[in-house]
């Protein structure tokens, strides 16, 4: 096992920087996840640790030693990749042992090592079989494998699940987590995927424009999001945004109008905005609910109703256009075309200022 440490990383290509000054320290047997919409340069990043890009400033340190300009092979790490990328002539054993034996590291651990790795990733009915005869899922698995018998001290996973079907996916994170708790590893994993991101790390990297937004646990990143690009990014389905104006704000409290019919009252810390001031009011679809009677809410007209048994999901507009989703718990008889009255509990509530930062709670 060992920690990683990105002291001022940054990345240029030409004049074009996509790494812009990361600052990241990942301690050993850590499950972190870089997560990010495309091109916002979380796979970059992960390949100037694995070595496979220059570092253009900063330093890296892999297990307290400078790796920075390090050749790959000498940093410790194994990485798996998006595609498989498994010999076709070659059987799951030999695949996951070709790099030992190119190693020159005896026949005996090389068997022994496979052998562990098999076992550990239920491969073992599959040794003598070609990547052909193998499903996607095990073929994710034999390049798994075949980092593991490295016994590196960083492993290092670029969108290893993309090119599974959902299903696969569900059931190859539960493998991946069940495997970092039996190797205790650090572990680094990029994906676009928030609820991948949410389901495996111990801490998230939510990057943007090679821009390091916010760091945290799951609970920390859905519960107090920086801003509202992490706001609006954590969550499935997505928050709802609402715009409003500040009409009266203290120490303790902020006064807002919303949607021109509803006012509401939402506790804070720290300093409030002024009167007048335009903010930004989050809240999940979770939160939202239909209204009682005589409850203070607001309008939606629904556009499209998703019953889904447990559950129905509702989009709507609100009368100034808005779009607004709710996901309400249960079965409820709704059709499209109808307008509902809804509303939702203040302390579930985000507020974020004109610049799009939170407001502390």
């Amino acid at each position: 096992m060992a920690d990683v440490s990105l002291n001022k990383i940054r990345k240029s290509f030409g004049a074009v920087e996509v790494i812009k000054g990361v600052d990241l320290d990942i301690k050993s047997g850590e499950f972190v996840v870089f997560v990010g919409p495309s091109g916002c340069g979380k796979s970059t990043l992960l390949r100037m640790i694995a070595g496979l890009e220059d570092i253009t400033d900063g330093t890296l340190a892999i297990g307290g030693q400078d790796m920075t300009d390090e050749d790959p092979a000498k940093r410790g790490i194994a990485m798996v990749f998006q595609t498989y990328a498994l010999y076709p002539h070659m059987t799951v054993q030999e695949n996951m042992g070709f790099a030992l034996r190119f190693a020159g590291i005896s026949k005996k651990e090389i068997a022994d090592r496979v052998g562990e790795a098999a076992r550990m990733l239920e491969l073992e009915p599959y040794l003598d079989r070609k990547p052909k005869a193998l499903s996607g899922g095990q073929r994710q698995r034999v390049a798994i494998g075949r980092a593991i018998v490295r016994h590196p001290d960083v492993f290092l996973f670029d969108e290893p699940l993309s090119n599974l079907d959902a299903e696969l996916r569900v059931h190859m994170r539960a493998e991946l987590s069940a495997l970092h708790d039996r190797l205790k590893t650090t572990m680094i994993y990029v994906t676009h995927d928030q609820v991948e991101a949410m389901t495996l790390a111990d801490r998230i990297v939510v990057l943007r424009g090679g821009v390091v937004e916010q760091i945290g646990t799951p609970l920390e990143l859905f519960n107090s999001p920086a801003n509202l690009f992490v706001a609006g990014f954590i969550g499935s389905p997505a928050m709802n945004f609402l715009p409003a104006t500040v009409s009266k704000s203290d120490s303790a409290s902020v006064t807002v109008n919303l949607l021109g019919e509803e006012v509401l009252e939402v506790s804070i810390a720290g300093a409030p905005p002024a009167s007048g001031a335009k903010v930004t009011l989050g809240v999940r679809p979770q939160h939202i609910r239909i209204a009682a009677e005589g409850e203070t809410g607001f309008e939606l007209s629904v556009t499209l109703v998703e019953a889904l048994g447990t559950e129905t999901v509702i989009y709507g507009k609100t009368r100034e256009g808005e779009r607004v989703m709710a996901v309400l718990a249960g079965q409820h008889a709704l059709k499209t075309g109808t307008a509902i009255r809804v509303t939702f509990d203040t302390a579930a509530t985000h507020l974020f200022d004109e610049a799009g930062k939170r407001i502390a709670r």
